[in-house]
């Protein structure tokens, strides 16, 4: 039973930490960005270093997630491929997260006519087939980090806000809207000290699925050899490398899908928790 004297925030944390599964996933990820940081330099190997007389060692005590078909340590490489990760699906959700938020809100606000042209917007461009985006994409650029970045905030924010959007016409029927209106309130203000700061629970919710599918992407251009490029050390180059070897060498897969799975899987668990924590429905 929840302190009637405990605050939104206080109650959100309650709950959250009541979340067995979502406490799990919260520290698998906290584990990621550590290892993220610190974890290329454990060892005294750099992701691109060669050791062409050590390929396709297996796991060891000197290789301990065994090499590559250049003899490159794959600890080293998962480490930095999570770099990579955790970066392109960060930066992709914060920009999805400003453009969406300041689309959903201001075509709640103002309704009618504008509310329909912005949404018949998002309508076309989500009708573009993502990878057709992608293509035109590589043609004008080179595949790269830019490249996937700009490929998965094309369109990503266009669900971010279709969901502020919707969120925001309900607060708008609050009577302290009705209130900030009858007092003059300007419309920049009602959107940006009312409308968003009252979102904030569904965009911090949203974020944190948008980061695991923007990570799941990016992995899988980089399959496709569509994202970043060798040299550089990323999950989903990993994974393209090592299918030819498969059935000679597994751990060369392993590695990188498990890790794939396990992250997958953490930002899930916290993606839920925080659901469940922000909805009113669980509230008592």
């Amino acid at each position: 039973m929840k302190n009637k004297n405990f605050s939104f925030w206080q109650d959100v944390k309650f709950r959250f930490c009541k979340n067995k599964a979502a406490i799990i996933g919260t520290f698998f990820l906290l584990f990621l960005i550590i290892m993220a940081i610190i974890g290329p330099h454990i060892n005294s190997y750099k992701y691109f270093e060669t050791h062409l007389e050590l390929k396709n060692s297996p796991p060891s005590s000197k290789f301990w997630f065994g090499t590559d078909e250049l003899g490159r340590d794959i600890f080293t490489r998962i480490w930095w491929g999570a770099r990579i990760s955790l970066s392109v699906g960060i930066i992709a959700a914060v920009i999805d997260v400003i453009i969406g938020v300041i689309w959903g809100t201001t075509a709640a606000y103002f309704k009618g006519m504008i509310d329909e042209i912005m949404m018949r917007i998002c309508d076309i461009l989500y009708s573009i087939p993502y990878l057709l985006i992608v293509l035109l994409l590589i043609v004008i650029m080179e595949p790269g980090f830019l490249t996937v970045l700009i490929a998965l905030t094309a369109t990503g924010w266009i669900n971010m806000s279709r969901i502020i959007r919707n969120h925001a016409l309900q607060i708008l029927e609050n009577n302290f809207i009705q209130s900030a209106n009858a007092l003059g309130a300007s419309k920049k203000r009602i959107i940006f000290c009312h409308l968003i700061p009252n979102t904030f629970g569904t965009i911090i919710t949203t974020m944190t699925f948008t980061i695991p599918t923007a990570i799941f992407t990016e992995t899988f251009l980089s399959f496709l050899g569509l994202g970043i490029q060798a040299p550089v050390s990323s999950w989903g180059v990993m994974i393209n490398d090592s299918l030819p070897a498969l059935r000679y060498y597994p751990w060369r897969l392993f590695f990188p899908a498990i890790m794939i799975t396990l992250t997958m899987f953490g930002f899930n668990l916290f993606g839920d928790g925080l659901r469940d924590a922000f909805d009113p429905k669980e509230r008592r």
